[in-house]
Order: structure tokens, then sequence, then C-alpha cells
């Protein structure tokens, strides 16, 4: 009986989170939103609480997180880290500066202490990988001028959590300073180690975990992932952080070949992952944070567009592009509740889950809104600020690219 209960309730969910997707593509938008209000709706509070299901779908979304970061591992090569470390480690810098502390400083205007303050900091400082890959996808900005500043701040923001979750994990299990310089030692000294392997020997290592049957490379690349994962997590490091080197590690065909097998499996348990951070929020308990986390999430908005303006505007990227840019990072996703979700594990705050939620299902919401319209809304402004006359190109205008997206507008 326990068994048909199961499959019911697993049945249920998946065939629900599959109408909602569908749903979300009909109307282009991200799908995170809805399988987050269907975890509200399905867990502690919520309409209809699930029993039989809810240790499978614990599983399901930490192997969530796992192929999420596989993948993001897997759309970048070694060399191509090293090199945005070296030519744009600046915008990461100003892009910590700008959303990061904001978070933190909110945690600790709301007085939920230090160790919620680092939390928060990360919640409000990562953008979503994947709602902006869809959304540079869905708006065919893929080769505009700009979308390398986005994608280089995007891995940076991915490199930075290597170092980042570690420490949060270490401050969360409440641990010494002593053994929490030893985690992060251990976490530097493995992505150190990963990449120099990747950049010397990757090759190698693509040639060991090639094959020609999809069936033997989905399961050796699988079971490589969680292999390693299950390893750092025992070390004491974060598994998501091993799930994203193995996938720096493989290069070439591997790569293209493991990412179009994984996908499907990644959507999936992405969304269960989803899933499961809803399950464990009270639905009552966000309209009391729903005020602040609104404020936080219009403040961070505006710094996440000001940090893609200046990052691009050091790029030598047009006016019009570097609106762009802004107006793209916006949107917050699974980044930001994979870290809340490890803070309500450790329950050091309980309103930093239902906060999260809340500030997630804004931003994501927002987010394709303002990629879509912050560089129409800008030159509108600066139209309406700027009297009507006819104005002569500058020689720099006139020498930029003839591509109507990335020219100089008159407002410049």
């Amino acid at each position: 009986m326990h068994s048909a209960v199961f499959l019911i309730e697993f049945g249920a969910i998946i065939l629900g989170l599959g109408l909602l997707g569908r749903f979300a593509g009909r109307f282009q938008f991200s799908p995170i939103p809805l399988y987050l209000l269907a975890g509200l709706a399905f867990g502690e509070g919520g309409l209809l609480p699930l029993g039989a299901s809810e240790e499978f779908v614990a599983i399901g979304a930490e192997i969530g997180v796992i192929l999420l970061l596989l993948m993001l591992g897997l759309e970048y090569t070694a060399s191509d880290l090293v090199s945005n470390l070296k030519t744009q480690y600046p915008a990461g810098l100003v892009d910590f500066t700008l959303n990061a502390l904001p978070g933190a400083g909110a945690a600790l205007l709301l007085g939920w202490g230090p160790v919620a303050a680092v939390v928060l900091g990360g919640v409000t400082w990562i953008s979503s990988s994947g709602v902006i890959a869809k959304v540079l996808g869905d708006l065919g900005r893929i080769g505009n001028r700009e979308s390398p500043v986005i994608l280089s701040i995007l891995v940076l923001e991915d490199l930075a959590m290597a170092v980042y979750l570690p420490i949060i994990t270490a401050l969360l299990a409440g641990v010494s300073l002593a053994a929490g310089s030893i985690t992060l030692a251990i976490a530097l000294g493995a992505a150190g180690a990963v990449l120099f392997v990747a950049v010397r020997y990757g090759r190698v290592i693509s040639r060991f975990v090639s094959s020609d049957d999809p069936e033997k490379l989905l399961l050796v690349v699988l079971g490589l992932t969680l292999l390693v994962a299950g390893l750092a997590q025992q070390l004491q490091v974060s598994a998501a952080v091993g799930a994203f080197l193995v996938g720096i590690a493989l290069s070439g065909e591997v790569a293209e070949g493991a990412h179009s097998l994984l996908s499907p499996l990644r959507d999936l348990f992405a969304a269960v992952f989803f899933v499961f951070f809803g399950l464990h929020t009270d639905p009552s308990s966000i309209p009391p944070v729903l005020v602040p986390a609104l404020a936080l999430a219009v403040v961070t908005a505006l710094t996440k567009i000001a940090t893609g303006y200046w990052a691009a505007r050091r790029a030598g990227i047009g006016v019009r592009g570097r609106w762009r840019a802004g107006g793209t990072l916006v949107a917050r996703g699974e980044f930001s509740i994979v870290i809340a979700g490890l803070a309500v594990s450790a329950g050091i705050q309980p309103e930093i889950g239902p906060f999260a939620t809340a500030y997630v299902l804004i931003l994501v919401i927002i987010g394709p809104l303002t990629a879509r319209y912050t560089e129409p809304i800008a030159q509108y402004i600066a139209r309406r600020r700027t009297p009507a006359t006819i104005q002569v190109p500058s020689p720099r205008e006139s020498s930029e690219t003839t591509d109507d997206q990335d020219r100089q507008s008159a407002f410049e």
C-alpha cells in the first residue's frame, strides 16, 4: 500500500511539474516560480501535504543541485576560467560589493545575526545562470557584443561559489575557526588541483570518459559526478562544488555529448529541487517577510543593473548594450535557493527560508522583464531629458559597429 501511495504521489508531482513547465513555456517565462509555488502548495501548511514520497523527493533534490552545478561546469573549459579570472576580476569585485553587501546589511537590520548576514549576502549576490541563459536565447542576444561580459560575470560568480559554499557550510555547522580554515584550504586545494589537471590533462580525462555509445557515456559521467560529489561532501566540501569541478575537467566532444544527454535529467531533478525547497516553507510565513523581501529585491535589481552597466562600459560596449547587460543580470534563482536551503537545513534562522522564497519569486519574475525593457526605458528617459535637436555623430560614434543592437544611439 505504501508503494502504491508513493507512486501516486510522485507521479502526480512529475506530471504537475511537466504541465507547469508547458504553461511557462507557452508564455515565455521561467518555470522556477511555478515550481516554488507548487512546493508551497504541497508542503508544510499547504493545501495537500505529501507524506510517502517526501524522502525520495529530498534525495532527488540533492541530485538536482549536483546536476545543476555539473551542467554549469560543462559550459566552461579550464582555460576559459583562467582567462576570465585574469581579465574580468574587477567586474567580479564590483559585483560582490554592490550585490552581496545589501543582503548582508538587510540581515543585520532584521536582527538575524552575522551568520545569517553571510547567507543572505550570498542569496542576493548570485544571479541565475539558468534563467539568464534562457532569456538570452529567447531574446536572440547570444551573439550580441555585451553577451560575453554577462557570461564572464556569471563564470566569476560560479567560481566564487567554490570558495563561498565551503565557508558557509563551515559557518552553518558551527565549527571552530581552525576547522573552518582547514575546510576552506581543502576546498581551495581541490579547486586548484582540478583546474591544474584540467588544463594540463583535460584531453586525457575526456578521452578516458569518452564513448560512442550514449548509454555508456551517460553512466560514466553521471557515476563519476556523484562519486566526486560524495567524496567532496565527505571532506566537508560542498557536493555541488565537486560536481562543478567535474564539469570543468571535461571538455570538447565529451562535454557536448554529456550536456545533451544530461540536460533532461538536470531539468527533471532541478524541478524536484525547487519543489523540495517549497515543501519546507510554510506559506503562512511568507506574508510577514514580503515587504522587506520586496524592498531588498528592488534595491538589488538596481545594483545588478549598475554592475552590468559598469562591466560593459569597461569592456567598451555602447550605451544601449550596457543597459541590456545590466537588465539581463537581475534574475536570481537556483544558487540563491541552494544557499538558503543550506541555512534552512541548519536551522539558524527560520525566516530565511520564506524570505529567500519571496525574494527569488519576485526577481525570477522581474528578471526577464528587466532584460527586455531596461534598455528601451533608459532610452526613453534619456530622450525626454534631451532637447529634440539634430545631433551630428562624433567620430567615435561613427566608427562603431553597424549592428543596430550595438550601435550608439543619439542619447549617448
